[in-house]
């Protein structure tokens, strides 16, 4: 009983294996297991229940998760930035106003022509029903750019005379649209509005938290990387972050710069709403071959206003900017970030998109430039003796 420890208290005789008490069971044994006596069952049970409530989160975010994914890319593609003001300007005890600012910075990038377009959409809508009710009354003569068309304006003249020119025929073709169809569209078009919304308002919250934790969170994810996969883990990393800064610049900067470019050829052309034209065209020349259809719709534009000259003209300056931009400078600048053939941060884009819809222009190539680099490190491995 002498060389058996002691509790500090009541000299309680202690076991020396366990560490708990050995009096009349006062207090209930205590096993104290440490990560090297773990069993390959209990380890094989851990991962298990790890993967179950990775799935369960998963599950449970689902919808959630394109704000996140969102949020990540808006993040990653401006982090240079946001370090370079942060070394500008240090931020206090509390890191609020930067993140606050970059986030509604952001916020605007995206909020503004939504608001001029809604703006002229409404516009549009009000001259619409009024169109409406003067073809109920007096009917629509035909348009002046009818008898302009270099092939069936005596066809399309001949129709709108039948079907629009008259009260009675107007009406009739009027009378044939179904308002209860056009009731549910709205409603469904509601909906999606106002989820969209939501996910727009997780993505500035996920956004403002990214900014404000950014750095523990870089360095969770370089320790979790680092325990799964290894060194490899930081490279392929590394090779996706690299991949969305070259296609935010290939695909999003070049977008705008088209944009810009014909939105000043619709301006000289005398293209109507040339500023909504050229906000459609940065926005389609994001995803490859997507811009001739918006200055090719202007042109058609142009040409039933009888300005075929101007329409040549859009048509010929919007096939040079683009090939330029698809040749030259995309090529450029995504090729060299991700290190990977334009032909697969092509596949990557297109593929990307009809997977993942917008998501897909980013995920697209950072998925392609991870299988890459994968690829390269497990043909450069040197092969193993064959065992004799």
């Amino acid at each position: 009983m002498s060389d058996m420890p002691r509790d500090n208290v009541g000299g309680t005789p202690r076991d020396n294996a366990s560490g708990t008490l050995r009096d009349n069971g006062s207090e209930a044994p205590r096993v104290i297991v440490t990560a090297r006596d773990a069993s390959r069952p209990q380890q094989a049970a851990k991962g298990a229940l790890a993967l179950l409530l990775t799935l369960a989160g998963l599950w449970t975010l689902h919808s959630y998760l394109p704000a996140l994914l969102w949020a990540a890319i808006l993040a990653i593609a401006v982090w240079p930035l946001y370090q370079r003001a942060i070394r500008r300007w240090p931020p206090g005890k509390h890191n609020v106003l930067l993140p606050s600012l970059f986030t509604i910075m952001l916020a605007l990038v995206f909020i503004l022509p939504l608001v001029l377009v809604a703006f002229q959409a409404g516009k549009e809508v009000h001259n619409l029903y009024q169109t409406i009710d003067h073809a109920r009354t007096d009917g629509i003569p035909p348009p002046q750019w009818l008898g302009r068309l270099p092939y069936g304006s005596q066809q399309a003249t001949h129709w709108w005379q039948d079907n629009l020119a008259s009260p009675d025929s107007a009406s009739a073709l009027l009378k044939r649209a179904q308002p209860s169809r056009f009731v549910s569209t709205g409603r469904e078009l509601g909906a999606d509005i106002a989820h969209r919304a939501v996910l727009f308002v997780f993505t500035l919250l996920t956004l403002f938290f990214l900014f404000k934790k950014g750095d523990t969170v870089n360095q969770q994810l370089k320790r979790a990387s680092a325990r799964a996969f290894g060194p490899s883990g930081e490279r392929i990393g590394r090779q996706m972050i690299a991949s969305v800064h070259g296609t935010v610049d290939g695909l999003v900067l070049v977008g705008l710069g088209e944009g810009v470019i014909l939105g000043i050829g619709y301006v000289i052309a005398g293209v109507p709403h040339p500023t909504l034209f050229g906000l459609f065209t940065a926005i389609a020349a994001m995803v490859p071959f997507g811009a001739p259809v918006v200055f090719g719709l202007a042109a058609l534009v142009l040409l039933t206003q009888g300005a075929v000259v101007w329409a040549i003209i859009i048509t010929v300056l919007g096939f040079v900017v683009t090939f330029v931009a698809d040749h030259f400078v995309r090529p450029t600048l995504i090729g060299n970030a991700t290190r990977l053939p334009f032909l697969w941060v092509l596949l990557g884009i297109l593929g990307g998109v009809e997977t993942w819809g917008l998501l897909g222009l980013f995920l697209g190539p950072a998925i392609m430039a991870a299988l890459m680099l994968l690829w390269r490190e497990w043909a450069a491995r040197p092969l193993e003796p064959a065992q004799g």
